[in-house]
């Protein structure tokens, strides 16, 4: 099978979120398991391309926008660490600027920007006499590829045969463009904009419900957010377009990819450690701390909650706020964080590090060894999210034996289970309302057990015997390429 992943993020060249994780893991698993895949992504102006080793193609594209024609040209290299090839689309007016989406705020032209990058990719393809079985798009920025596909190139013999396949990452970045812009950009015209039609969503192009309703099958990043999507709390206002298509929506749990998150291989760490030798996990926390100037006297062996995470209401951090200092300041617990977003959240975490110095160790922005250190060294991982479509930490933190205490929604009720001292079972420590106290609540059943023989050493082991690999996701992907192809 020849597959086309196209993705607006991947790691480690251009990352804002777990897409660019998962973009990475799922073409080397494909490749190891005998089938071509090559990654499509725009040519970023921060991408340092001659670390990473990429080259220039000189081949020119000649892209389809409105009734004019762009230019675009291919840069060529791998995932690194791997001989997944990798092609960069440039153009230096869609993408020589710092930052992905724009930050804070999106930047207005992203509409043309990623119109112009869907219809790239069919050119791209063609260039490098790449025909693919499977186009893999992933969430809005590549949406448009699912009606391209099966409007501007389906009489083409390169992709007669090709399936469309569309992941939502998280439904709550939807592309709301304005109608008379993408629709021209996309060259499908006004005429096929009207209430109803596959283009319009209350009013404006919608870039998210496009690729839902163009593409053969449709996936997301878990089977609970899978389910979730199709109620109104968890719609974003997409449960009409979600039902209509819920015979073809399947979730499929991302996975991990272990080379990288593993407590026995982290070069990242002060001590690398397994469940044989769980005591390295130990002397991770302690030179950590000594790290951060603390010594014994300060108890070092006092619970350890970390965070590592965007900050921004999806992620709980608003019920965080009502109960996270009284947990401090009575000191129930050492708390570490690591993430950045909303102004009003970085402030709240500043607050706690100027007010309990050593008890409150923030860290504002993203390192990629900080993050490492963090989830190897905390004893708790916290993420209260209000919703999360799958998330990739919890399964990092159960790997490194660091307990989970999550709100159960999307992929945490897939990956965290309640521990039960009777049986000795469960992984982490869950609550369902979203509100503070019950948050509250699950956090002191989780110290509860804080080395306490015999749940202690137990739940760590539960937590680092799961299986959430990358290998086993792209399994499950494989399944639908298939199921698309054989639906053609």
């Amino acid at each position: 099978m020849n597959i086309l992943l196209a993705s607006a993020e991947l790691a480690p060249l251009a990352k804002a979120g777990g897409m660019a994780d998962v973009a990475a893991y799922l073409p080397e698993e494909w490749q190891k398991s005998g089938h071509k895949a090559i990654v499509i992504l725009p040519k970023y102006y921060d991408i340092d391309i001659h670390s990473y080793g990429f080259r220039p193609t000189h081949l020119v594209l000649n892209v389809p926008m409105g009734d004019w024609t762009e230019h675009g040209s291919l840069w060529q290299g791998t995932i690194p660490g791997t001989d997944v090839p990798v092609y960069l689309i440039e153009n230096d007016d869609y993408f020589t600027r710092h930052g992905i989406y724009g930050d804070p705020k999106e930047f207005e032209d992203n509409d043309k920007r990623f119109i112009f990058f869907c219809r790239a990719i069919f050119e791209a393809a063609k260039a490098l006499n790449f025909k693919p079985d499977i186009i893999h798009a992933h969430d809005y920025h590549t949406a448009f590829t699912m009606p391209m596909l099966r409007s501007w190139y389906k009489n083409d013999p390169f992709f007669a045969d090709t399936a469309g396949v569309y992941t939502i990452h998280n439904l709550a970045y939807q592309g709301w463009f304005k109608p008379e812009k993408a629709m021209e950009y996309s060259s499908f015209g006004m005429e096929e904009f009207y209430a109803g039609s596959w283009f319009e969503h209350r009013g404006t192009v919608n870039a998210m419900k496009i690729g839902i309703m163009f593409a053969d099958k449709i996936t997301t990043v878990s089977p609970t957010y899978a389910g979730e999507i199709r109620t109104s709390y968890f719609s974003e206002g997409m449960q009409d377009v979600l039902n209509q298509r819920g015979s073809d929506l399947i979730g499929i749990l991302n996975g991990v990819d272990y080379d990288t998150w593993n407590p026995e291989k982290d070069d990242f760490l002060y001590s690398k450690y397994s469940p044989d030798y769980i005591q390295g996990k130990l002397e991770n926390k302690r030179k950590f701390l000594e790290g951060h100037g603390l010594n014994e006297s300060d108890n070092l062996d006092l619970p350890l909650v970390g965070i590592v995470s965007r900050l921004t209401e999806q992620k709980g951090i608003d019920i965080l706020m009502h109960k996270l200092e009284a947990f401090i300041a009575e000191n129930k617990i050492r708390f570490v964080l690591l993430g950045n977003g909303d102004t009003m959240y970085e402030d709240y975490f500043r607050y706690l590090r100027w007010k309990y110095p050593g008890r409150a160790l923030v860290h504002l922005g993203y390192n990629t060894e900080l993050s490492h250190r963090i989830i190897a060294c905390s004893d708790f991982f916290l993420l209260p999210s209000r919703f999360e479509p799958c998330g990739l930490t919890q399964m990092y933190a159960l790997k490194y034996g660091t307990i989970p205490i999550v709100r159960r929604t999307g992929g945490l009720a897939d990956t965290v289970r309640e521990y039960r001292s009777d049986a000795q079972t469960g992984n982490g420590f869950d609550f369902i309302n979203y509100n503070a106290n019950d948050m509250a609540y699950a956090i002191n059943r989780a110290l509860g057990i804080y080395n306490k023989a015999p749940h202690w050493d137990q739940i760590r082991l539960n937590a680092m015997s799961e299986d959430y690999s990358a290998a086993r996701s792209a399994a499950e992907y494989l399944k639908v390429f298939a199921w698309a192809l054989e639906e053609k």
